[in-house]
């Protein structure tokens, strides 16, 4: 028994150390291998093959080219597409810093308001068209240090399809969102004003202050005539998985004065800090209200809040709202929603039905709604106070007279809060 067990432990050994050689050796050969290919998610449209690596073509270009994009050489219809693998990242940017492109005297560059067509001619300056200097807000070049990036973008308008095109190419110098990482996760969100019917939005690029976005959006059915009537807002985002994407800027682009008739169009525009307009006043609210004449009953659909006032207190407000029907001066029911913890936007989305006698209808009925700040160790606070009924003026008394107009008909609309 103890030769048997002697030869087993030397097998045993001797199979573990066959074992470790054949790992190492394969571990070895598996790092001395190259790879055929980097893959590139996004490089402007191009598609990169393993085996288009192994031709003479290089790929790799200077920043110079992407962004000037001379006029082609008569010797060559097509420029030599040239991509540094090694300086770029997954998203196809690259890891190097841009140079900051900013509307300064100091940095010889052109204007952002010059615009070209897509052969590289110019088309317009602000000397020759003063409608399109007359886009910028201002006169005076930005402050370098409250400068957000500059967004590169082109326009363009398909006569045969009578679609209007734009095309985002590029942001430069963005501001960083991340505190750790000092980086952002960005996209654009473009919105076609007055009407904000088109909305869109481009990918997300991961950990880049300088993405190259080079998505197109064509907008059909909008006539060549109305698109000086136009304006577009491209707002720039950076993604947060965990909250609330973050706001790194905005830029309006009003297109009076563009002539998009003899091509492609390309411009720039300086991101500037998004301009939040306040609500004067207590807040609004959102209400939808149906009046049911067979039934003889009217719902009432608490939606949502905004822009509420801040209270005294550090703490942000538990807000909730209190909905008291009315015949006459009598208060004949009164119900509630539920509390929306420290929300300044809180959203309800609550529905109340009350019954109304038949013979008096919507004539002698009002409602109101408190809006209040729950608190449990005081008084709850009124924020505002909303008053719906026959006898109210403005937004009010037309909310209330279009029920009356269009029974079983949900009609919703904001309205001002007024002091309690």
């Amino acid at each position: 028994p103890a030769a048997v067990g002697i030869i087993s432990a030397f097998g045993l050994v001797f199979t573990v150390s066959v074992f470790a050689w054949i790992c190492c050796q394969r571990k070895s050969t598996k790092s001395n291998k190259t790879p055929p290919y980097k893959f590139v998610h996004m490089l402007k449209g191009v598609d990169i093959y393993p085996e288009s690596l192994n031709n003479k073509k290089k790929f790799g270009a200077d920043e110079k080219t992407e962004l000037t994009k001379a006029t082609p050489s008569p010797s060559s219809t097509k420029t030599a597409l040239h991509l540094d693998l090694e300086k770029r990242d997954l998203n196809g940017n690259f890891t190097k810093p841009h140079p900051k492109v900013r509307s300064s005297p100091e940095l010889e560059l052109p204007s952002p308001h010059h615009c070209f067509t897509e052969e590289g001619r110019e088309l317009a300056t602000p000397e020759s068209t003063p409608s399109i200097k007359a886009l910028t807000p201002a006169e005076k070049p930005p402050d370098r240090e409250a400068g957000l990036g500059t967004l590169f973008f082109s326009l363009e308008y398909n006569f045969d399809k009578k679609a209007f095109i734009v095309n985002i190419k590029e942001a430069h110098g963005l501001s960083a969102m991340d505190e750790q990482s000092l980086t952002s996760d960005p996209y654009v969100k473009m919105t076609i004003l007055p009407d904000k019917k088109h909305k869109v939005k481009t990918r997300v690029l991961r950990k880049t202050l300088d993405p190259a976005f080079d998505e197109t959006f064509s907008f059909y059915g909008i006539p060549y005539s109305r698109v000086s009537e136009l304006a577009l807002h491209f707002m720039v985002l950076s993604f947060d998985r965990f909250s609330r994407d973050d706001i790194i800027g905005e830029a309006l682009v009003p297109l009076a004065g563009i002539d998009l008739s003899d091509g492609r169009v390309l411009m720039t525009r300086d991101i500037v800090k998004r301009n939040i307009r306040k609500c004067v006043g207590r807040g609004e609210l959102l209400v939808s209200l149906c009046y049911q004449s067979t039934t003889s009953t009217l719902t009432v659909v608490v939606l949502k809040a905004r822009h509420l006032p801040k209270p005294d207190s550090n703490n942000l407000s538990d807000p909730y709202v209190k909905v008291n029907l009315y015949q006459g001066k009598k208060r004949v029911c009164k119900k509630k929603t539920h509390v929306k913890k420290c929300s300044p936007n809180p959203v309800f989305n609550e529905l109340f039905v009350f019954d109304v006698p038949s013979e008096a209808g919507l004539c002698d009925t009002s409602v109101e709604l408190l809006l209040l700040d729950s608190d449990r160790l005081a008084r709850n606070q009124v924020i505002g106070r909303l008053l719906l009924g026959a006898n109210t003026e403005g937004t009010m008394g037309e909310h209330w007279r279009e029920i009356c107009d269009h029974p079983r008909r949900q009609i919703a609309k904001w309205h001002t809060l007024t002091d309690g």
